[in-house]
């Protein structure tokens, strides 16, 4: 622990009058008491004022804790289903947790803090790991949704008021997040939000300097090199021996000689190339990063938009869809026929309304929510499961033998798709988390693939496809088809219902699809994918390749 120098001088004095001894035994002596009373006066004073700035410090962070814990628990599913919330919570309790214990184990705070550590097996502390999948998921959804950085800053969420503001502090650790994964790109967006920011805050969250030396590298990483010298120089106005900033000075006044920007010889002056007006990234060339998963930039863009909701689907085909009461030859159904929506022909995709209830939904949450796990996605070249930032939510699967309620859901699912669920894979019970999403994908295994395939019963591929809905979305989250121009939106008690497969076996690339990011709300759903084996008589083969029945 670092003693204080007001400490420091006062165990001194103590030492110095502890080694002189026998000062009783003169009056001439023990006037000099009067002066060591005075000093220890003086520096107990000092020693007050630093403890009471330190509990001035921790009753602001108090308060902070306190003003948010109350509006999180009036409800906190509500609170948590807006990503600005959450990610401030996670914030909250990593980053700025380590500023509050910095400041606690300052003299008496250490045994507290030693407490607190010790019953860290017993809270539940977020790790780094889950702040930086906070801050990622934040920048998807701005991206898939083109939310603007000043407005997303602000609180607001297409236009509409959801949260507090973020600071400078809250900005910069965003920034940061995204430096740390390389992503530049957002850098530049949340660093120069966080710098414009600084300007209007009173009670400065993050430093200026700070806020510089990331800002500039990553300006001058997106190619915009001027600019990265007008910062690096603003930051060298703060801190004038700042080694990395005077090498990268050198580096980006070397490129603009190149470049014939600035003369070829002679020293650049500082004000040559300062900051004239403040930071503003419209002015800037911003590369974003291109698209995940090996899809085509085209495919990305269709993706991105039918998740904004764009209406992609030619108005021919859509005017060929139908709505209408069916019973697929299923005697129950004969009494209470089944609501079908027609979400597109060929391959056929539709939804099915009213066909899980709210006693099953909340049985299957309760089951699943206690095993749930991040889930995976195969790796292609190795064969192994593992986890992907292009896949984002956790599950747990239900056997049918587990509850009467997954029992039940199973067969109804075999008698409205008619296909032999003796081959299906158990019950996937999902939930998405902040910015929550699955990028597009097929669920069937291609060639020179095992996914989707169960080796050891014969299996064969994921034939079919049923998805439960289990909870509306308020925003984002719709199931999208951007090869069809198709996205289902989230509504709880309908499922959806495609085939993977042509009758003949092979794969329909048509079906590939994506779960969007979860904007606001909190997204459950529940699927089967009922696979090959069995279905020979149920869904034969037709008279052409590509016949759909």
């Amino acid at each position: 622990m670092v003693v204080p120098i007001y400490l420091s001088a006062l165990i001194l004095i103590l030492q110095c009058h502890a080694a002189c001894g026998e000062i009783f035994s003169s009056l001439a002596d023990m006037e000099g008491l009067v002066s060591t009373e005075f000093e220890l006066m003086k520096q107990l004073d000092n020693y007050i004022q630093e403890e009471e700035i330190r509990l001035k410090r921790l009753r602001g962070y108090l308060e902070e804790y306190e003003n948010n814990h109350h509006e999180a628990s009036e409800d906190v599913s509500k609170y948590l289903a807006n990503p600005l919330n959450a990610y401030l919570l996670v914030k909250r309790l990593t980053s700025d947790w380590k500023k509050v214990e910095g400041v606690m184990t300052q003299n008496a705070g250490t045994a507290f803090m030693i407490n607190i550590t010790q019953h860290r097996g017993v809270l539940y502390f977020p790790s780094e790991e889950d702040l930086n999948g906070a801050a990622v998921a934040l920048m998807r959804l701005q991206d898939t949704y083109k939310l603007d950085t000043h407005a997303l800053a602000n609180g607001d969420l297409l236009g509409k008021k959801y949260s507090r503001q973020l600071t400078a502090g809250d900005c910069w650790e965003l920034g940061r997040q995204s430096y740390n994964n390389g992503d530049h790109y957002h850098t530049v967006l949340w660093m120069g939000e966080a710098l414009n920011k600084w300007d209007d805050e009173s009670n400065k969250t993050v430093t200026r300097n700070e806020i510089l030396e990331y800002l500039a590298f990553s300006t001058f990483k997106q190619g915009n090199v001027k600019e990265a010298l007008q910062l690096t120089n603003e930051l060298l106005k703060i801190v004038p021996y700042h080694q990395r900033a005077i090498g990268n000075k050198k580096h980006y006044e070397d490129v603009l000689r190149q470049l014939g920007v600035i003369p070829e010889h002679g020293k650049t002056e500082d004000s040559d190339v300062g900051m004239s007006e403040p930071f503003n990234t419209a002015n800037l060339k911003l590369k974003k990063p291109p698209g995940t998963f090996g899809i085509s930039n085209d495919h990305w863009d269709k993706y991105e938009k039918l998740c904004r909701g764009e209406k992609l689907m030619d108005p021919k085909i859509e005017g060929h869809l139908r709505c209408r009461y069916v019973t697929n030859n299923e005697p129950y159904f004969f009494i209470q026929p089944l609501k079908m929506e027609e979400a597109f022909l060929k391959p056929l995709l539709v939804i099915y309304h009213d066909v899980i209830f709210d006693e099953e939904i909340e049985t299957v949450k309760k089951l699943a929510h206690p095993r749930f796990k991040r889930t995976t996605v195969m790796n292609s070249a190795t064969g192994k499961l593992e986890t992907a930032k292009y896949r984002i939510s956790k599950a747990a699967f239900l056997k049918n033998k587990e509850h009467h309620h997954v029992l039940k859901m199973s067969r109804r699912v075999g008698a409205i798709t008619g296909l032999d669920m003796s081959t299906a894979e158990d019950l996937q019970v999902c939930n998405y988390g902040i910015g929550g999403h699955y990028e597009p994908h097929f669920d069937y295994a291609r060639k020179n693939e095992t996914i989707g395939f169960n080796k050891d019963s014969g299996w064969r591929n994921r034939i079919a496809t049923w998805l439960f809905y289990m909870s509306d979305v308020e925003a984002g989250g719709a199931t999208v088809f951007p090869a069809l121009n198709v996205a289902l939106w989230p509504q709880k008690g309908s499922a959806a219902f495609w085939y993977n497969l042509f009758p003949n076996g092979e794969g329909n690339e048509l079906t590939r699809h994506a779960a969007c990011p979860v904007l606001t709300g909190s997204k459950w759903v529940a699927n089967k994918w009922i696979h090959e084996k069995n279905q020979e008589l149920r869904r034969p083969c037709g008279l052409t390749v590509d016949a759909e029945t």
